[in-house]
């Protein structure tokens, strides 16, 4: 049985993480503290992620953060290691899946995510997305909740909680 007060923990600790606006390291920075995996050079590697890669609206950082995470946890150490390869691509995408529902039901979606885009996910949950890397309506997104406890602070938390359930429950075996 998961641990449910680690991963509330962990979550807890994603979400606070985003205070500092880096979703992907937000997220990777929760799982490596209360997961005991990675290290400052997997931190590091997270911080352009943010902003859905960069600030460009594509795939969500907290996503990308939690798929690190999963990475560090079962990657495979050697390019040959195929099997490795092919299971944690299926895990991830496991992890996509969950994370996508997740944000369905916390949010109350009426209609499915139609993808794991941060524009897509903004759309989904404000009406409209935001061109992050323009100062002014970055502004504008922080202004209409984004960095908030039901923004990107949310979207962190679930990311580092499903991702400390997969993790969790695959060494539990």
């Amino acid at each position: 049985m998961v641990n449910a007060e680690k991963v509330k923990a962990i979550r807890a600790k994603a979400h606070a993480n985003e205070n500092m606006s880096g979703c992907s390291q937000a997220v990777i920075s929760a799982l490596q503290e209360g997961l005991g995996i990675g290290d400052v050079q997997s931190l590091r590697a997270a911080t352009a992620f943010a902003g859905g890669m960069a600030r460009r609206g594509e795939s969500c950082g907290a996503l990308v953060g939690a798929l690190m995470a999963l990475g560090l946890e079962e990657g495979r150490e050697k390019l040959e290691d195929l099997p490795k390869l092919q299971s944690t691509i299926a895990d991830g995408y496991a992890l996509s899946n969950e994370f996508m529902r997740r944000l369905e039901k916390e949010w109350g979606l009426k209609k499915p995510l139609p993808s794991t885009l941060c524009r897509d996910i903004q759309l989904a949950l404000y009406g409209r997305s935001w061109n992050l890397a323009d100062a002014s309506q970055r502004t504008d997104f922080i202004n209409s909740g984004g960095h908030g406890d039901n923004g990107c602070l949310k979207v962190c938390g679930v990311a580092a909680e499903v991702a400390a359930e997969m993790i969790l429950k695959k060494r539990e075996g």
